[in-house]
């Protein structure tokens, strides 16, 4: 049995559900753990895969745990997994990712929060701070929860980051014009 291969598939299966395809597959397997261990066993990750209409037989999913175990116990660490499933990135694009978590992550904590983002970015010209709707710590936040998982907890890790751009990497054809948007964008 060959575990690239299934790898592969849930990849390719991940991308043509378009840029939320890893991020969104984050969100549905750190659902899944329910006991909060970061791991799933074969017969979750072959279950939650099967709600999302992604089918690996039970040899598969016991390959796919077995190669991301990493204490022994039969599970699979789903950090390493997501990291697996991410479409691979140059290491350009990996370093311009990085330039910008670290431009967010202004306490250097490794972890973004609306505080960071304060010094950073200014909500008050967003419309709808401008009508009274929303305060500008809301502004914040709700940009913040674009790259954070499905917990929304305020918190965004360079993981999270990570998931939200590989999608939009493997949608930018050449490493110049990644480069060139993640550099606009974040005006690095």
């Amino acid at each position: 049995m060959d575990v690239d291969a299934t790898v592969e598939k849930l990849r390719a299966q991940c991308l043509s559900r378009g840029a939320s395809g890893v991020q969104g597959l984050a969100r549905f397997f750190r659902r899944l753990d329910r006991d909060k261990s970061r791991s799933l066993d074969a017969g979750e990750l072959q279950r939650g895969l099967a709600e999302l209409g992604l089918v690996l037989d039970a040899a598969e999913a016991e390959g796919v745990c077995r190669r991301w175990d990493r204490d022994g116990s039969g599970t699979l660490d789903l950090e390493e997994f997501l990291r697996a499933l991410r479409p691979p990135m140059s290491q350009a694009r990996e370093a311009v990712i990085a330039a910008a978590f670290a431009k967010l992550d202004r306490s250097g904590d490794g972890v973004v929060t609306v505080d960071d983002l304060r010094g950073v970015y200014s909500g008050r010209a967003h419309p709808k701070v401008r009508s009274g709707e929303w305060t500008e710590e809301e502004v914040l936040r709700r940009f913040l929860d674009n790259f954070d998982s499905s917990e929304k907890d305020g918190q965004v890790t360079l993981a999270e980051f990570q998931d939200y751009y590989s999608g939009v990497s493997a949608s930018v054809d050449t490493d110049e014009e990644f480069v060139a948007m993640m550099t606009s964008a974040w005006q690095l």
